[in-house]
C-alpha cells in the first residue's frame, strides 16, 4: 500500500513545525525557488481548493487600497460604505474580513467576488513565489492550514 504524504496532514504538519523551521532557515533558497513551480503543480492536481477553504474559513487577506476599490467597484457600493460593512483594521494597520468565514465565501465554497478578489487571495499559497522563502514565519504558519503549503514543505524538507 502507497504511504499517502496528504493522510492526516493536519496532525503531520504540527509534528513537523520544528523540521519545517529549520529546512527554512537552512534551504538553499536559490534551489528551493527553482524547484516550487513543479511542486506548486503537483499539490494542485491532487488537493481541490473547494473542498478544503480553510483559508477562506479561519484567516482573512489583507484588503489594500486598490483591492478595496475594484471589489467595492464591483459591488457597486461606496468604498467607504464597503469597509464599513466588511472591514476592520487588524493590530497592523491593514484592512481585513470583521468576520470569519470570509463574507465572500459562499455555501457551495465558491468565492462570490473571486474574479476582483483580494492579491492576496489571488496569490495564496505562495507555493509558487519566494514569499515562500522570503517570509518563513507566514509559510510555517500557512503550512497548519494549507495542505498544499505542507505538501510543499514535505517534499522540500524530506531527503
Amino acid at each position: 500500500m502507497k504511504h499517502d504524504l496528504l493522510h492526516n496532514w493536519e496532525r503531520k504538519s504540527a509534528e513537523n513545525q520544528k523540521k519545517y523551521k529549520n529546512y527554512l532557515k537552512k534551504a538553499d533558497k536559490n534551489k528551493g525557488i527553482k524547484e516550487l513551480p513543479e511542486l506548486h503543480e503537483e499539490a494542485f492536481e491532487k488537493i481541490d481548493c473547494l473542498k478544503c477553504t480553510n483559508c477562506c474559513r479561519n484567516f482573512s487577506p489583507r484588503f489594500k487600497i486598490p483591492d478595496i476599490k475594484r471589489i467595492s467597484r464591483h459591488l457597486k457600493m461606496k468604498e467607504d460604505n464597503f469597509i464599513e460593512k466588511y472591514l476592520t483594521l487588524d493590530e497592523e494597520g491593514d484592512y481585513v474580513a470583521k468576520n470569519m468565514p470570509c463574507p465572500f465565501l459562499g455555501e457551495d465554497n465558491y468565492c462570490s467576488i473571486y474574479e476582483v478578489r483580494p492579491s492576496d487571495c489571488h496569490r495564496f499559497p505562495y507555493t509558487n513565489e519566494d514569499v515562500f522563502f522570503k517570509r518563513p514565519a507566514i509559510t510555517l504558519k500557512n503550512s497548519t492550514f494549507c495542505p498544499i503549503v505542507y505538501f510543499a514543505l514535505e517534499k522540500l524538507s524530506s531527503p
